[in-house]
């Protein structure tokens, strides 16, 4: 009895953090299974070769959406965190943040102009692209981090839920062949915009927050304060999607798709697993424990090393349910890409826990640059060997390793634990 009461007790203690996880958590999981759910329809209905150009050109535009996003949402929603019912600091920050990445997008739209004009497989492919392009808009008007630091992640969570089950009709109604793929993008593309919309009005006439136009000479600070944040997403997410654009160019779409497949299926418990340190997040800024964080990176290693067992085991099965055999090609992709679920929430511990709330973000930034470097030097080092997509997994799951020992190294020089 006594266990059940402490039980209650923790659950009471800790009620908002762990409702903020469950609605981060849900969130993350529906956004990875979502298409994952419909993924046999569409496979089947768009060809490996649609498809995996779908994914070709959203990962080009996964680099323009991070060049808009520059690093905000950390510095961001650790400010909302720590002034949670301040209107005048949350309506700055918002404005802040809404100013810089407008003149972001307007350079973004310059370049991406110019360079699918400029290359002409790209130009052939031109609609598609700028569609997919369209959702560089919701970073800008979809401030999620701003409802995470005021740990209600809830909104969000319906808001994207509900927009998606919306889409889902369209989808099956108007997708039909592997000419379609420019419907399907319109269809998706829509949907995340529509979203942002709806968080923006949520923002403006529930949360009584006011954006204006703030001055270049506020803005610049906060490129300042993200450009660490930057530096460090940049590194993780043009390693990823380098994967994807090397596969496409050299080895083809259909190779392209065989990998996003194995990409889907190991996203599931990585965003999961993911979600549980934003979630905890806002509590351990409000009250740092050396022994509470040394806790949570030990569960956190155990956990990851079951994802990795349990992608051995059933991933075979599942590549046959979503794919049929002409995707079995993505089960051993699964089993290797399986460790950057480790690399990913043990790194992501070590960042919001350990470096952040000790104001070394540099760190976060020399530790990416290393898992940079290092990808591309297994990338070399394997490609002159053997010239196949393995080859590109298996040096990202290196790097991620590298990762974790780079942080390890970085704790004790410096004794942050």
């Amino acid at each position: 009895m006594a266990g059940i009461g402490k039980l209650k007790s923790l659950i009471r203690n800790n009620k908002i953090v762990l409702e903020n996880y469950f609605f981060m958590t849900i969130l993350q999981v529906l956004n990875s299974m979502f298409y994952l759910l419909i993924y046999p329809f569409l496979i089947r209905t768009l060809g490996p070769n649609s498809y995996g150009l779908y994914v070709f050109s959203l990962s080009i535009v996964t680099y323009f959406i991070l060049f808009v996003g520059f690093g905000f949402d950390m510095p961001a929603v650790k400010i909302i965190a720590q002034y949670p019912k301040d209107q005048k600091e949350k309506s700055y920050t918002l404005s802040c943040v809404f100013t810089a990445k407008v003149y972001l997008e307007i350079i973004s739209l310059i370049i991406f102009a110019v360079v699918v004009i400029s290359i002409p497989y790209l130009h052939n492919n031109w609609l598609l692209l700028f569609i997919c392009f369209s959702q560089t808009i919701t970073s800008i008007i979809f401030p999620q981090w701003y409802f995470q630091g005021v740990q209600r992640m809830r909104i969000v969570t319906y808001i994207q839920l509900g927009l998606k089950i919306f889409s889902l009709p369209f989808i099956f109604l108007f997708v039909h062949s592997p000419n379609d793929i420019a419907i399907f993008a319109f269809i998706t593309s829509m949907a995340s915009v529509c979203g942002g919309i709806v968080a923006a009005m949520i923002l403006i006439f529930h949360e009584k927050v006011k954006i204006s136009w703030m001055p270049i000479s506020e803005v610049k600070k906060w490129y300042k304060d993200a450009f660490p944040f930057f530096l460090s997403t940049s590194a993780g997410i043009i390693k990823e999607q380098s994967v994807t654009l090397i596969i496409g160019a050299f080895f083809g779409m259909k190779d392209v798709a065989i990998y996003d497949l194995a990409n889907k299926i190991i996203m599931v418990p990585r965003t999961l697993l993911m979600s549980v340190n934003g979630a905890l997040f806002p509590k351990i800024m409000a009250n740092i424990r050396i022994g509470i964080i040394k806790k949570i990176i030990r569960y956190e290693t155990i956990i990851g090393f079951m994802v990795i067992v349990s992608i051995a085991f059933f991933g075979k099965w599942i590549v046959s349910f979503m794919g049929g055999s002409t995707m079995a090609d993505s089960y051993p992709l699964a089993v290797v890409l399986s460790i950057t679920v480790l690399s990913w929430i043990v790194v992501g511990s070590y960042i919001s826990f350990v470096f952040v709330p000790k104001g070394h973000y540099y760190f976060v930034t020399k530790n990416q640059i290393v898992a940079f470097v290092s990808f591309f030097l297994y990338c070399g080092v394997g490609l002159f060997f053997v010239q196949n997509a393995f080859v590109l997994v298996t040096a990202l799951s290196l790097s991620g390793l590298t990762e974790i020992a780079f942080c390890k190294y970085l704790i004790k020089k410096e004794r942050l634990l």
